[in-house]
Protein backbone atom coordinates (compact mmCIF):
# COMPACT_ATOMS: atom_id res chain seq x y z
CA UNK A 1 0.00 0.00 0.00
CA UNK A 2 1.49 3.39 -1.08
CA UNK A 3 1.30 6.04 1.44
CA UNK A 4 -1.78 8.07 1.73
CA UNK A 5 -1.39 11.75 2.42
CA UNK A 6 -2.60 14.72 4.53
CA UNK A 7 -5.18 15.63 1.74
CA UNK A 8 -6.09 12.38 0.96
CA UNK A 9 -6.73 11.17 4.74
CA UNK A 10 -9.68 13.79 4.34
CA UNK A 11 -11.35 11.59 1.72
CA UNK A 12 -10.79 8.45 3.50
CA UNK A 13 -11.84 9.92 6.40
CA UNK A 14 -15.34 10.81 4.97
CA UNK A 15 -15.81 7.40 3.02
CA UNK A 16 -14.90 5.63 6.13
CA UNK A 17 -17.55 7.39 7.78
CA UNK A 18 -20.16 7.82 5.18
CA UNK A 19 -19.48 5.07 2.65
CA UNK A 20 -20.49 5.47 -0.74
CA UNK A 21 -20.30 9.31 -1.50
CA UNK A 22 -20.51 11.08 -4.64
CA UNK A 23 -17.66 13.37 -6.01
CA UNK A 24 -20.72 16.21 -5.17
CA UNK A 25 -21.16 14.76 -2.00
CA UNK A 26 -17.67 14.62 -0.99
CA UNK A 27 -16.99 18.23 -2.19
CA UNK A 28 -20.05 19.28 0.03
CA UNK A 29 -19.01 17.57 2.95
CA UNK A 30 -14.91 18.90 2.79
CA UNK A 31 -15.70 22.66 1.17
CA UNK A 32 -16.25 24.43 4.56
CA UNK A 33 -12.94 22.54 5.99
CA UNK A 34 -11.03 22.51 2.64
CA UNK A 35 -11.95 24.84 0.44
CA UNK A 36 -11.79 22.00 -2.30
CA UNK A 37 -13.21 22.02 -5.30
CA UNK A 38 -14.87 19.41 -7.29
CA UNK A 39 -11.69 18.93 -9.44
CA UNK A 40 -9.54 18.28 -6.29
CA UNK A 41 -11.79 15.52 -4.94
CA UNK A 42 -11.70 14.05 -8.25
CA UNK A 43 -7.57 14.36 -8.75
CA UNK A 44 -7.92 12.99 -5.15
CA UNK A 45 -10.08 9.90 -6.14
CA UNK A 46 -7.99 9.49 -8.48
CA UNK A 47 -4.93 9.08 -6.57
CA UNK A 48 -6.47 7.02 -4.34
CA UNK A 49 -7.82 4.48 -7.04
CA UNK A 50 -4.12 4.19 -7.94
CA UNK A 51 -3.24 3.15 -4.48
CA UNK A 52 -6.01 0.87 -4.50
CA UNK A 53 -8.04 2.63 -1.10
CA UNK A 54 -11.14 3.18 -3.18
CA UNK A 55 -13.24 1.81 -5.39
CA UNK A 56 -16.66 2.98 -7.21
CA UNK A 57 -19.80 1.94 -8.60
CA UNK A 58 -21.79 3.12 -11.25
CA UNK A 59 -25.12 4.29 -9.36
CA UNK A 60 -27.85 6.10 -11.11
CA UNK A 61 -26.61 9.39 -12.45
CA UNK A 62 -23.43 9.34 -10.46
CA UNK A 63 -20.53 7.16 -9.24
CA UNK A 64 -21.02 5.78 -6.25
CA UNK A 65 -17.00 5.77 -3.93
CA UNK A 66 -16.27 3.53 -1.30
CA UNK A 67 -13.17 2.80 1.00
CA UNK A 68 -11.80 -0.55 -0.47
CA UNK A 69 -9.53 -0.75 2.43
CA UNK A 70 -9.79 -1.08 6.56
CA UNK A 71 -9.49 2.03 8.11
CA UNK A 72 -7.85 0.00 11.27
CA UNK A 73 -5.08 -1.64 8.42
CA UNK A 74 -4.37 1.66 7.15
CA UNK A 75 -3.68 3.28 10.56
CA UNK A 76 -1.61 0.39 11.44
CA UNK A 77 0.55 0.65 8.17
CA UNK A 78 0.71 4.47 8.57
CA UNK A 79 1.80 4.26 11.95
CA UNK A 80 4.19 1.28 10.90
CA UNK A 81 5.79 4.22 8.48
CA UNK A 82 5.53 7.08 10.40
CA UNK A 83 7.05 5.07 13.38
CA UNK A 84 10.44 3.61 10.88
CA UNK A 85 10.85 6.73 9.16
CA UNK A 86 10.79 9.39 11.98
CA UNK A 87 12.62 6.92 14.82
CA UNK A 88 13.76 4.21 12.58
CA UNK A 89 11.59 1.35 14.39
CA UNK A 90 12.88 2.45 17.61
CA UNK A 91 9.66 2.96 19.76
CA UNK A 92 11.06 3.51 22.80
CA UNK A 93 12.81 6.59 21.39
CA UNK A 94 9.54 7.98 20.58
CA UNK A 95 7.66 7.19 23.74
CA UNK A 96 10.57 8.24 26.19
CA UNK A 97 10.43 11.54 23.44
CA UNK A 98 6.73 11.92 24.05
CA UNK A 99 6.52 11.28 28.05
CA UNK A 100 9.66 13.90 28.07
CA UNK A 101 7.45 16.68 25.94
CA UNK A 102 4.50 15.57 28.19
CA UNK A 103 2.34 14.60 25.07
CA UNK A 104 1.10 12.35 26.25
CA UNK A 105 -1.09 11.59 29.69
CA UNK A 106 -0.80 9.73 32.67
CA UNK A 107 -4.04 7.33 31.64
CA UNK A 108 -2.49 6.93 28.43
CA UNK A 109 0.42 5.36 29.72
CA UNK A 110 -1.57 3.53 31.83
CA UNK A 111 -3.30 1.80 28.59
CA UNK A 112 -0.12 1.49 27.41
CA UNK A 113 1.24 -0.16 29.63
CA UNK A 114 -1.94 -2.57 30.34
CA UNK A 115 -1.89 -3.02 26.31
CA UNK A 116 1.59 -4.28 27.15
CA UNK A 117 0.64 -6.32 29.95
CA UNK A 118 -2.00 -7.87 27.84
CA UNK A 119 0.35 -8.75 25.08
CA UNK A 120 2.73 -10.41 27.28
CA UNK A 121 0.03 -12.92 28.64
CA UNK A 122 -0.99 -13.70 25.38
CA UNK A 123 2.47 -14.68 24.11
Amino acid sequence: MANISDAEWKIMNVLWEQSPCTITQLTKTLAESTGWTKHTIITLLKRLEEKDAVYYEEGGKAKQYYAKLPQNEVVIEETKHFLDKTFKGRLGLMMNAMIREEAITKEEIDELYQILENSKAGE
